[in-house]
């Protein structure tokens, strides 16, 4: 299954039958499996299945998957009589607010999974052009819990989402910059955090909370929880929460009646999640534009390369001039004259294979050295 090629959501509607799927999960265990994963703090990092350990996966792809596996869970949970794609579908046409129509033009098409397909790839990205965003840092939205708590609130009072939204979005967006005014000063995790954080709201016009109107709201159970975890993704920093920032968690967990176990539970949580998988988290990383560019564009190539292996080597088998000139640049620099025979027969080699279409639009040639790097791996 390809989570970025047409069809994959019944591909994996026809997995979930397998004896060790979670698609039952209560909502509290659900929680727990998507906040180990990384889904409740924006950084994808496996998927919530243990038989879809696919290590090919970007975080973009499991981001997909965990995001339909918690739909699907809590759909499951409800007792709603709707079909579940028709019922996704509808919940996203009720709370589209995106600022390109492309996300409009989507929810025009059929109730069906290929749609599903669509909206959930234009839901996760916070930049979806194949280039430009691999100058950004981050791609992936990081509020994606959101979506499940809405959907949640969707199956049973569909009229007043988009109110329930903005309620949650405002509260996260508060709790969130109060808990980084607790710090005298800001390090490159706390201002990437806020990039992160901005980019990820849907409702970036609504009216601002208070701290104290925030807590004036009723929050249920899993909204109080996910509301904690965020704030101690904002507090956390170079593995430290230090004491003012404790005292404004404690505070919070006062505030939302939340108990000492599940606040010790929240810190512990983030900071194992962070420490442990420090390499992996784009949020954590002092990447320059030069380094981000250069990371994320190998991560792309060596993906494409990887799922076209098959039908890459048939096409390089017929052109023993290109084999020769990229077995020349892994020991020397090619000359002007050969860099220009091996990009015109590297771009006529990518008119075979769809896939590999990227690197024909304007600014794909920066990433042909990347792609004469990893051939010779196969």
């Amino acid at each position: 299954m390809n989570p970025s090629a047409r069809g994959w959501i019944k591909k994996l509607l026809k997995s979930i039958d397998k004896p060790d799927s979670s698609h039952g999960l209560s909502e509290d265990m659900l929680y727990i499996k998507l906040r180990k994963c990384g889904f409740v703090y924006g950084s994808n990092l496996f998927t919530i299945e243990s038989y879809l350990s696919n290590s090919d996966f970007t975080n973009e792809e499991r981001c997909k998957i965990n995001l339909f596996l918690a739909l699907l869970n809590t759909y499951n949970n409800s007792d709603s009589s709707e079909k579940f794609i028709d019922s996704v579908i509808n919940f996203y046409k009720i709370i589209n607010a995106y600022k390109t129509s492309l996300f409009s033009e989507i929810l025009r098409d059929k109730n069906d999974a290929y749609t599903l397909e669509k909206i959930i790839h234009k839901r996760i990205q916070i930049d979806t052009n194949a280039l430009t965003k691999n100058f950004k840092y981050f791609v992936t939205n990081a509020l994606m819990y959101v979506d499940i708590l809405a959907f949640n609130h969707f199956l049973t009072s569909p009229k007043t989402t988009e109110s329930y939204i903005k309620k949650l979005e405002a509260t996260i967006e508060t709790i969130v910059f109060n808990a980084l005014s607790v710090k005298e000063q800001k390090s490159t995790y706390d201002n990437s955090l806020i990039k992160l954080l901005e980019s990820s709201l849907r409702y970036q016009n609504h009216e601002h909370y208070s701290y104290e109107e925030i807590i004036a709201i009723n929050h249920n159970k899993l909204e109080s929880q996910y509301i904690l975890d965020i704030a101690c993704m904002a507090t956390w920093s170079d593995q430290i929460i230090d004491a003012q920032e404790h005292k404004f968690l404690t505070q919070l967990a006062f505030d939302f009646d939340i108990n000492d176990e599940i606040l010790h539970e929240a810190i512990a949580s983030v900071n194992h999640f962070y420490t442990t998988n420090k390499k992996n988290i784009a949020l954590l990383s002092s990447k320059n534009v030069v380094e981000s560019f250069y990371h994320n564009s190998s991560s792309l190539v060596s993906k494409l390369i990887s799922r076209n292996s098959k039908r890459l080597l048939i096409e390089l088998k017929e052109s023993k001039e290109l084999v020769m000139l990229i077995s020349k640049a892994t020991l020397r620099d090619l000359t002007k004259e050969e860099q220009k025979k091996i990009n015109a027969q590297l771009l006529d080699l990518f008119k075979s294979i769809p896939s590999f279409a990227i690197f024909m639009l304007p600014g794909g040639a920066l990433l042909l050295p990347l792609f004469i790097k990893f051939i010779p791996k196969l």
